[in-house]
C-alpha cells in the first residue's frame, strides 16, 4: 500500500459562497410541491443539525451500551429580500394586491441553493447543490432603523425546522447534496434542468426532485 501523502497540489479543497436559491412552496395537494421560483438576495444559509445525542446505559455496575437519539435538521436562512411566494410560508396572506396580513397559517416549503467548491489551483473547481425538504419557517424579528450617514439594508432571517422525506433503503432525510465534481456532466444537466427549468424546453416548469428521483437519474445509463 502506498504511503499517505499530505497537502498534494490540487487537494486543498474548500467550500464558500451561497447562490442559486430556489423556493418550492407546498402545493394544495398534501405531500407535493409547486413550481420553483428564484430566491434573489440570498446572503447566508446556516445548517444546524441537532439531536444524535448519546445516552449511556449502565447495567451490572458497568457501562452496558450507548443509545443515540434521533437526529433533526434545522437551519437559518438570511436574505435581503424574498419571493412573493414565500409570504405564505412566513405566515402572511395577501388579501388584495398590496394588502397583506400576518399571523396566519404557515405553509411548508422546500428550498435549494448552491455552494462553491474550490482548491489551491482552481477556485471554480465545482459546486454543490443543496436541497432541504419539509421546511417550516418560524417567526423572526425585523428591525427597521432610521437612515443616517451610513445606511444599510435590513436583512431578513428565518429559522427553519424540517420534516424528513423517505429514501428507499435508508432512514428518511431532510437534506441532501449533489457534488458537481463527482456527477457526470450530462446527468447533472438533467437534474438542473428539472430543478431550475430549461431554455430548450420553455414549457417545463422548475420542479422539486425527491431523493429517490435524483438517485434514479444518477443510476440511469
Amino acid at each position: 500500500m502506498a504511503k499517505l501523502i499530505w497537502d498534494k497540489t490540487g487537494e486543498h479543497f474548500y467550500e464558500t459562497g451561497v447562490s442559486h436559491g430556489v423556493l418550492y412552496p407546498m402545493s394544495e395537494v398534501p405531500g407535493t410541491y409547486g413550481k420553483g421560483v428564484a430566491w434573489n438576495g440570498l446572503t447566508t444559509v446556516t445548517e444546524s443539525p441537532s439531536g444524535a445525542e448519546v445516552s449511556a446505559i449502565y447495567a451490572d455496575n458497568i457501562k452496558y451500551l450507548n443509545l443515540m437519539s434521533a437526529e433533526e435538521f434545522e437551519g437559518t436562512i438570511e436574505a435581503y429580500t424574498y419571493p412573493d411566494e414565500f409570504k405564505a410560508c412566513d405566515g402572511s396572506v395577501e388579501l388584495e394586491e398590496g394588502l397583506t396580513i400576518g399571523q396566519q397559517n404557515r405553509k411548508t416549503f422546500a428550498f435549494s441553493y448552491q455552494t462553491k467548491i474550490g482548491n489551491d489551483v482552481n477556485p471554480e473547481a465545482g459546486y454543490k447543490i443543496h436541497i432541504i425538504y419539509g421546511a417550516l419557517a418560524q417567526p423572526s424579528e425585523r428591525s427597521y432603523e432610521t437612515i443616517n450617514d451610513s445606511p444599510d439594508a435590513i436583512t431578513f432571517s428565518w429559522e427553519i425546522s424540517t420534516t424528513p422525506v423517505s429514501v428507499t433503503g435508508h432512514k428518511p432525510t431532510a437534506h441532501l447534496e449533489i457534488d458537481s465534481t463527482k456527477v457526470a456532466p450530462e446527468k447533472l444537466a438533467k437534474i438542473e434542468a428539472a430543478l431550475y427549468g430549461s431554455d430548450s424546453e420553455p414549457s417545463s416548469e422548475p420542479k422539486l426532485l425527491m431523493p429517490d428521483e435524483i438517485l434514479a437519474m444518477l443510476k440511469a445509463q
